[in-house]
């Protein structure tokens, strides 16, 4: 979503008027072999915004990273390394597609994948195909880059195009839109972009003062029924009080409006799911019998008229919940048609999407770190909120160095979008840690994030999830390493980039979730298990707040 930044106001959100600016010798095959192992361990315009920043980890101003430091690792045209042809085909026509779709979905899996690919070519950098292939995308296609130094390239707009490539090889329909290609599958250089990312600053711009009350509010509600179920049932499963509490913290706090107070009722959720999964099912597993749903959901795309129904009741309840917002779009010489439909889209396929995936992650990954981690986050987190008035401020979460070290550690080993496309705008030469390897214009570049930010010549122990990992001087250093966000945690979105509009907002909504978790519980236990959109996780206890 959009360029959130916070300063030091200890209560609120400060917005200011800033400029944001656009954002060795070969190795031997034993070497490389050694890294690929340990990477694959089991498992330019200057435009002023107003904008509100999150904070990396720092004790001060003088600790931060440099401009320089922050940029992402430079492709180049004069590699240092040697030239290395792109190991790896892409088989028969149609029958190669085929083939890796099948062993993507079914007989390996993702991690597997690209797993057994790296190693067998001995490199980060090879060819291979991407789903779904026919006959829903017309060219599957890809250069696969798994490694921290390779994969930047993907944010580097001068270099690489992302126009219609947000769910990759393929688009869905823009019948799912309106008719409207969404600020998601445009390029920067396309007139509406800039236009577009400008109105989702203007939302986040004018949301500042409710977003930590109403997250709140509406997450107080959300532990009080898991508690309710957890007493009846043994356990409570997250998922969909989770998605109830994010649609209706979204609508309270982007546009002031209680979707149980509409026509919409309680059904946000379950219409956005469906719109979704209409659009992604392509690159879903949802757990069908395998000739079923390979020839339901990867190879005939859903047809929009199934869902149209539930996107209009989505579409109006947008529309008469954000007409400031409309009016300002039309100040900037966008339809509001089209604007309502880039609102929707924003709120529920990227940031509802999002904290859908992500919130499950937080809590998996904070359930497994252990009571020790458990216990230093409920001190920490009460300790700095008690000291700032008893309330939850910006000043407060500032304090919190652990609390924010596991938010990046998050992002990092569970990156919300683990997939990123890039089609080659010009001849390129890529580097890997051993190798570079030249790109012919046109050529689709594609990143697995996961991999890549668990680089272990970037990251110690990269499988490992470690709470204190971003704290102090050496953690802020790595912050430029965490990706999910469509480029480096150290840079921010712009209107010339494409680069997370709401980026910092997504890091400030993680956090109160931890936040609000240690405020209340000392500690929780979970039971853990997949879903078609990340993880599935159910809690099995709580022990409320003591001190």
């Amino acid at each position: 979503m959009a360029a959130l930044s916070y300063f030091s106001s200890p209560n609120t959100f400060s917005l200011q008027p800033q400029l944001n600016g656009q954002m060795g010798s070969s190795s031997s095959l034993p070497t490389r072999y050694n890294y690929l192992q340990q990477l694959h361990a089991p498992i330019n315009r200057q435009i002023p915004t107003l904008r509100f920043s999150v904070r990396p980890i720092c004790a001060s101003n003088s600790d931060r990273p440099s401009a320089a430091a922050a940029k992402p690792p430079a492709t180049t045209e004069a590699p240092s390394l040697p030239i290395r042809k792109i190991p790896g085909d892409y088989g028969l026509p149609f029958i190669g597609p085929l083939k890796d779709r099948s062993d993507f979905f079914y007989n390996q899996g993702r991690e597997d994948y690209f797993k057994s690919r790296s190693l067998k070519y001995q490199s980060t950098v090879f060819r291979a195909n991407m789903p779904p292939g026919p006959f829903i995308a017309s060219n599957p296609n890809v250069i696969v880059l798994l490694d921290g130094k390779s994969f930047p390239v993907l944010f580097d707009t001068s270099k690489v195009e992302k126009r219609d490539l947000f769910t990759g090889t393929y688009m869905p329909s823009t019948e799912f839109t309106g008719g409207y290609r969404t600020v998601s599958y445009l390029d920067p250089s396309e007139p509406n972009h800039a236009k577009l990312k400008k109105l989702l600053f203007f939302l986040l711009q004018s949301s500042r003062d409710r977003v930590i009350p109403e997250f709140h509010s509406t997450f107080t509600h959300l532990f009080e029924t898991l508690e309710s179920e957890l007493a009846g049932k043994g356990k409570a499963d997250f998922g969909g009080p989770n998605d109830e509490a994010c649609f209706n913290f979204l609508a309270r706090a982007f546009y002031g409006v209680n979707p149980a107070d509409t026509k919409l009722g309680n059904d946000g959720p379950t219409l956005v799911g469906k719109w979704v999964v209409f659009q992604l099912g392509p690159l879903l597993k949802l757990g069908l019998p395998t000739p079923v749903e390979d020839l339901l959901l990867h190879t005939f795309r859903l047809p929009p008229f199934l869902i149209k129904s539930d996107y209009q009741k989505l579409y109006d309840f947008f529309y008469e919940a954000s007409g400031p917002i409309l009016d300002e779009g039309e100040k900037m010489g966008i339809l509001r048609e089209e604007a309502c439909h880039n609102l929707l889209f924003t709120t529920c396929f990227n940031s509802f999407g999002g904290m859908k995936i992500l919130f499950p992650s937080i809590l998996k990954l904070i359930g497994r770190a252990g009571v020790t981690v458990r216990k230093r986050l409920a001190e920490e987190i009460r300790t700095a909120v008690r000291s700032n008035g008893g309330k939850v401020t910006m000043k407060a979460m500032e304090q919190m160095q652990l609390m924010k070290s596991v938010v990046y550690e998050t992002f990092r080993i569970e990156p919300p979008v683990p997939l990123q496309y890039g089609k080659a705008k010009k001849d390129l030469v890529i580097e890997s840690h051993d190798a570079a390897f030249k790109v012919k214009e046109g050529e689709m570049l594609f990143g697995y994030q996961p991999f890549a930010t668990k680089d272990p010549k970037i990251f110690s122990r990269g499988e490992e999830f470690v709470a204190e990992r971003f704290m102090g001087e050496e953690g802020e250093r790595l912050l430029k390493h965490v990706l999910w966000s469509n480029g480096p945690e150290t840079e921010n979105p712009t209107l010339d980039n494409k680069q997370c509009a709401g980026k910092n907002f997504v890091v400030l909504v993680a956090r109160l979730l931890v936040v609000e978790l240690f405020m209340r519980y000392d500690s929780f236990e979970i039971e853990v298990g997949a879903s078609a959109l990340g993880s599935s996780v159910k809690l099995t206890s709580v022990k409320m707040a003591s001190f």
